[in-house]
């Protein structure tokens, strides 16, 4: 953990909280959970919204008993609802080397771990399942899904110890998690993407098959957007120790082509393929970025 690394509880200020707590993170698919929440489920329960009629059969509660219908029909009909289920989230959060750069107050591994602790926080507020897998070239770490308040220590005590570790390898973590987790549900990918963008969107359509929802935060430092720096510069690759000392000005114009490709990639790949893709920078303050989207969320559904 670098010197400057701040505690996430200290992010998690009342202010901040206050601001998350009263939204719904509603996934815009059905999904599919055991416990009473705020989703909707595909299981038919005698909770909140209603479904179909069926005839009432023999020693069966009269409780959801239509009487309206049964003084129409004289006979006896029972209300179907779909039960509201909570949401079984999955935050993937990119702890591979190069997650480790930073120009500003933190790297972009420490606002990742903020933007987790933040969903993490607000989903089991609101009585979600929330599990966590960290990654590298590899999966490194898995907590399992709860949505007890307690599970929020485990994941907390996790995001405040990530460290970063080896290369990047992104498409093979999505496909073993796609294969992992059975139930449809909501998977939060963080990281900044430093990987094939076509074996990138084959991992994330590997989830999207399976019926989940996808969010995608591309996390990434305003100076690996510019290149903004003066002067002689050595830059060096944090995944592979490569270096190459250069003059910034002669590189930059090729340099921005082809970020603007790779992003045009990614974006245009999500969309196609309906995943929430959002873009953030880490001179952001994180709840900002954060009650942004879940604003611009709530207006879309």
């Amino acid at each position: 953990m670098s010197p400057d690394r701040r505690q996430i509880s200290e992010f998690l200020r009342p202010d901040v909280v206050g601001r998350l707590a009263n939204m719904d993170l509603r996934a815009r698919l059905i999904v599919e959970g055991f416990i009473a929440g705020l989703h909707r489920s595909p299981y038919h329960g005698f909770s909140v919204e209603f479904a179909e009629y069926r005839q009432y059969n023999d020693g069966e509660s009269v409780r959801d008993i239509d009487w309206k219908i049964y003084a129409r029909t004289d006979r006896y009909y029972t209300k179907i609802f779909e039960d509201e289920t909570n949401l079984k989230a999955t935050l993937l959060l990119d702890r591979s080397a190069s997650m480790d750069f930073g120009s500003g107050w933190g790297t972009k591994l420490d606002y990742g771990a903020l933007l987790c602790a933040a969903l993490a926080y607000l989903m089991i507020k609101q009585r979600d399942a929330v599990g966590l897998a960290l990654f590298d070239e590899k999966i490194n770490t898995i907590i399992p899904h709860r949505s007890i308040r307690r599970h929020l220590f485990f994941l907390l005590k996790e995001l405040e110890g990530v460290s970063p570790g080896n290369t990047t390898e992104i498409s093979s973590t999505l496909h073993e998690m796609a294969e992992r987790i059975r139930r449809r549900g909501l998977i939060v990918l963080v990281s900044d993407l430093f990987d094939d963008p076509e074996k990138i969107m084959n991992g994330l359509k590997h989830f999207r098959h399976r019926g989940h929802e996808i969010v995608l935060f591309h996390v990434l430092d305003p100076k690996e957007l510019s290149l903004d720096y003066d002067g002689e510069v050595t830059f060096v690759d944090m995944e592979t120790g490569e270096k190459m000392r250069t003059q910034p000005w002669f590189v930059k114009a090729g340099y921005g082509r082809d970020v603007r490709t790779w992003l045009d990639l990614l974006e245009k790949g999500c969309k196609k393929n309906a995943i929430d893709y959002n873009r953030v920078t880490t001179d952001t303050p994180f709840d900002r970025a954060l009650v942004s989207y879940l604003n611009k969320r709530r207006r879309m559904r």
